[in-house]
């Protein structure tokens, strides 16, 4: 039996993004999207119990396949509208109320038309119980919309005895989970004692392709970051992203403490247990995004990344988001929250920096996109030279397999297959990406600089070849928690 949800858009148009900062629209639309719809129907129909025990098992099943016969996405135009109605019981913004006096802020609606309106996502092998799908069916029938409210749909649930056509077939890139339901309700709950809109529910993880017993997934960190992009002040070169990093780190620790929750930071944010020592379980690492390894790249970096463990459940969890929200509070004129980072009083002058960031779980800029370093592969290339563990004690031909016996080993530690072979080099195979070192008579801003346990490390660049292919991202060496040994799939056959 197969479980069918057809999907037709009424005015042959979609209007639909992940969030309200995205320029691109998000199509074909993900089964997060249609169970968020389906549960607002839900909620309308007054969380009728059959309802529930119907979503409830829908986000139990694996991801569907969708079929969908493709789109043209619709350039957006920029129109400005008036952001939250500023309080008027305050002089200074007394006069803001009056519509010719409010401000105006940028905005864009992404939309797609799609070649065929009607859009099929197929579960195999799944069969409701009759009252299950009739609750489903129930749902569907009053879906009016998914996306945004203008973008009007028919939709019904359907089982079938045979496997439909499986042409046309789109693999999902988000998905739902158990607990999902429950998520979307708490959030929506607070959402309606703040009257913010700050409590938007995350976009679902990403689906990750099932582990096999020739390929199995063996990756300490997730592929769903947050990305930090950077929209003001003068960012440091891409050679000091492990000190940005640290600072970076330091701000979210800070984001517990504002919170009244400094002595009960977890491990998987400060990477220390509470006795104060490094920790063994896996944390989050914070890495620097380049425009580096496309045609005239120059390796300026666009912002930065918190990239999860495995489980990425840290960019889930609540006290988390706290914390962020509380470190970046939402700027009105640009419609995004905003995180300023800057080194410490009494930092000298030409180490001293002050940026901007707006964390957001989509990319807007190519360069931003985490698929560039999440992508299976079995060749990598570092973006940012590793720091190697131990201090080389070699020189000539022997150090260069001094440094390769290293980085098996630090791919062995992290637990990734050990490579069948890797090239060091002082260069790096990404376009863009500067050299581990410079020559010696090089000014010193073209040196690497790191944190002080790690400015003793040596650099190195390096190719690395798995076996096997195996998931980004792949992060090796000493400073893999601060962007140190960042790497990218490499198209082996160019």
């Amino acid at each position: 039996m197969t479980l069918v949800l057809e999907v037709e858009y009424l005015a042959g148009i979609v209007f639909a993004a992940i969030g309200p900062d995205s320029e691109v629209p998000d199509w074909p639309p993900q089964p997060d999207r249609i169970f968020s719809a389906l549960v607002a129907t839900w909620a309308s129909h007054g969380q009728d119990h059959a309802e529930t025990d119907a979503l409830r098992w829908l986000e139990q099943l694996e991801p569907p396949q969708i079929i969908e016969r493709g789109a043209s996405p619709r350039t957006p135009a920029t129109v400005f509208v008036p952001p939250n109605d500023p309080r008027s019981d305050r002089k200074k913004h007394a006069l803001g109320v009056l519509p010719a006096l409010r401000r105006r802020q940028p905005r864009r609606f992404p939309a797609t038309r799609p070649d065929d309106p009607v859009l099929r996502f197929v579960w195999l092998d799944a069969a409701p119980e009759p009252a299950t799908l009739s609750a489903l069916d129930r749902l569907a029938r009053d879906t009016s919309y998914v996306g945004h409210s203008s973008s009007f749909t028919r939709c019904r649930f359907t089982l079938e005895q045979n496997t439909p056509e499986m042409t046309d077939v789109t693999a999902p890139e988000r998905r739902v989970y158990p607990g999902r339901l429950e998520e979307l309700r708490q959030r929506y709950a607070r959402f309606e004692k703040s009257a913010s809109g700050n409590d938007r529910p995350l976009p679902g993880p990403r689906v990750m392709s099932r582990p096999t017993a020739d390929q199995p997934r063996t990756n300490h960190f997730a592929d769903r970051w947050l990305i930090l992009e950077h929209v003001g002040g003068e960012m440091p070169d891409v050679r000091a992203c492990a000190l940005v990093a640290r600072t970076i780190r330091d701000a979210l620790l800070a984001g517990y403490d504002r919170i009244g929750l400094g002595d009960r930071i977890p491990e998987v944010v400060s990477g220390h247990s509470p006795d104060g020592k490094a920790t063994h379980s896996p944390h989050i690492a914070i890495v620097p995004l380049a425009f580096v390894g496309f045609a005239h790249a120059d390796g300026h970096l666009m912002g930065f990344a918190v990239v999860p463990p495995e489980d990425g459940a840290i960019l889930r969890d609540d006290v988390f988001r706290k914390a962020l929200r509380m470190l970046a509070p939402m700027d009105e004129d640009r419609g995004r929250r905003i995180l300023t980072v800057r080194t410490k009083e009494g930092t000298p002058r030409d180490a001293a920096f002050s940026i901007e960031l707006s964390p957001s779980f989509e990319a807007s800029r190519r360069s931003l996109d985490p698929v560039l370093y999440t992508t299976r592969a079995r060749t990598f290339a570092t973006v940012t030279p590793i720091a190697l563990d131990r201090h080389l004690k070699t020189k000539g031909q022997a150090r260069l397999e001094e440094i390769r016996t290293q980085i098996t080993i630090s791919c062995r530690n992290v637990g990734l297959p050990e490579p069948e072979s890797v090239v060091a080099d002082k260069h790096s195979a990404i376009e863009g990406a500067p050299s581990a070192y410079p020559s010696g008579k090089s000014p010193a801003w073209l040196r690497w600089r790191a944190p002080a346990s790690l400015a003793s490390r040596q650099l190195t660049h390096a190719v690395i070849r798995f076996p096997e292919p195996v998931d980004g991202p792949v992060l090796l060496g000493a400073g893999r928690f601060l962007g140190l040994g960042l790497c990218r799939p490499l198209d082996t056959e160019r």
